[in-house]
C-alpha cells in the first residue's frame, strides 16, 4: 500500500508540473541598473547554510523512495547530484521505518553519491530511534522534518492528529547531532511559525510555499469519496512566506516550492533566502528525458545564475538580498494586509545608493 502511494506521488507530481503556470515570483522584478554589472570571474555561487559550506545555492529537494520504482528515481537524482555537485535531500522515510526492506531505495543516495551533501527526511511524528536510522543509512549531513498537516488531512489514510509535533521537533532538535531543517512541504511558513522554530534550535527553516508541487490536489486525487478540491489553494506562497519572514535573524532560511527557472532562484535569494531547493520541475525533467538531461539542465541553471549575479553586480549569493526589487500583484497585497513595507526593497542596492549620494553632492 505504501509503495502504492509513492508511485501515485510521482505520477501526479509529474503531471502537474506538466500544467504549468505562473506563480507569486511573478509578481518579483529585479530593477535594473545598467551600470551596476561586474565580471563573471568575480561571481562565486558558494553559500553558507547552518555552518557548513555549499558550493551553490541550489539543492535538489525531497521527493520519493519506499518502492522499486522511486528507488531507481532516488539513483538517477543521486547521480544528477554527484555530477553537478548540488545537495540532495531524500523523500520522507516513514515507508522504512514500517518496512526495513525498502532501505535500498533510500540508501541509494549515499552509495551513488558517495561524498554529497546528503539530507535524510523524516516527519515530525519519528522517534528519536527513527531518526538516528535514518541518518544512519544515509550517513546524512543534515536532518530534514517535513510539516505536512493540510496533505494528511486530505490523504485517505492520513493521520489527523498534530499537537504532538512542536515538542516533538523540540526534542528531535535536542537530541540529534546533525543540523536540523524544518520544512512544509507545500502550504508555508509563516513568520511565527519561523520564529518558534528558532527558538527550538532548528538550523534551518524551508518555507516550502504554495507554487509548486500541491500535495493537497495529489491526495484529492487519490481519494474514490469526500472531494477535497476547496483546498487547493490553501496556504501562502514561497515569496509571502519570505517577505513574512524578512529580518528574522538566527535562523537560515530556505525557499522551495515554485521555483521554476534560475529566475527565480535569484529572486529567492533576493528575497533573503540562504539556498533554493528543487523537487517537481527536476522530476518532470528527468521522468520525460532522462539523467543525462537532468545533469544538463541543472548545470545549465547554475550557469544561467551565475550570469545573472554579474548582470545585478552581486559577487556572491548572499550579495543578492541588497538588490532593488519591485513587488506587485497579490505579493504586494498581502505584505500591505500584514503590515511589510513593499517599497522599501526598491531602493537598496549599493549602486542606487552611490548615485544619490553623488546627485546630491
Amino acid at each position: 500500500m505504501i509503495a502504492s502511494r509513492k508511485d501515485d506521488h510521482v505520477r501526479h507530481a509529474v503531471s502537474q508540473q506538466r500544467d504549468g503556470g505562473p506563480n507569486d515570483f511573478d509578481s518579483v522584478t529585479f530593477v535594473h541598473h545598467a551600470l551596476a554589472g561586474i565580471d563573471g570571474d568575480d561571481v562565486s555561487l558558494a553559500v553558507d547554510v547552518a555552518g557548513k559550506r555549499w558550493d551553490t545555492p541550489l539543492f535538489i529537494n525531497g521527493m520519493t523512495g519506499g518502492s522499486q520504482h522511486t528507488g531507481e528515481i532516488n539513483r538517477q537524482l543521486a547521480i544528477a547530484a554527484r555530477e553537478t555537485g548540488v545537495p540532495i535531500a531524500s523523500g520522507s522515510m516513514s515507508a522504512y521505518f514500517r518496512d526495513p526492506s525498502v532501505a535500498d531505495t533510500f540508501r541509494v543516495l549515499r552509495e551513488e553519491n558517495p561524498h554529497g551533501f546528503v539530507m535524510a527526511n523524516v516527519n515530525a511524528t519519528a522517534t528519536l530511534d527513527e531518526v538516528r536510522r535514518a541518518i544512519d543509512l544515509l550517513e546524512a549531513d543534515a536532518l530534514q522534518i517535513h510539516l505536512n498537516a493540510v496533505q494528511e488531512i486530505v490523504m485517505p489514510e492520513g493521520d489527523r492528529s498534530f499537537g504532538s509535533w512542536p515538542r516533538q521537533i523540540e526534542r528531535i532538535t535536542e537530541h540529534t547531532a546533525v543540523p536540523v531543517i524544518v520544512k512544509e512541504v507545500g502550504f508555508g511558513l509563516s513568520r511565527p511559525t519561523v520564529t518558534w522554530l528558532r527558538e527550538a534550535g532548528v538550523a534551518v527553516a524551508d518555507v516550502g510555499g504554495r507554487g509548486g508541487t500541491n500535495f493537497a490536489r495529489i491526495e484529492n486525487d487519490r481519494r474514490t469519496t469526500a472531494d477535497f478540491s476547496f483546498l487547493t489553494d490553501w496556504g501562502q506562497s514561497t515569496v509571502n512566506c519570505l517577505v513574512d519572514c524578512a529580518g528574522v535573524t538566527g535562523i537560515d532560511l530556505f525557499a522551495s516550492g515554485g521555483i521554476r527557472s534560475p529566475l527565480d532562484v535569484a529572486r529567492a535569494l533576493a528575497l533573503g533566502a540562504n539556498a533554493t531547493g528543487v523537487a517537481g520541475r527536476f522530476l518532470e525533467t528527468l521522468v520525460s528525458h532522462g539523467t543525462d538531461a537532468l545533469i544538463e539542465t541543472i548545470r545549465t541553471w547554475l550557469d544561467q545564475l551565475r550570469r545573472i549575479l554579474t548582470v545585478l553586480g552581486a559577487p556572491t549569493p548572499a550579495d543578492l538580498a541588497g538588490s532593488d526589487l519591485l513587488i506587485t500583484g497579490e505579493v504586494d497585497t498581502f505584505c500591505r494586509l500584514r503590515g511589510i513595507d513593499a517599497a522599501s526593497y526598491t531602493h537598496r542596492s549599493p549602486w542606487w545608493n552611490e548615485s544619490e549620494r553623488r546627485s546630491h553632492a
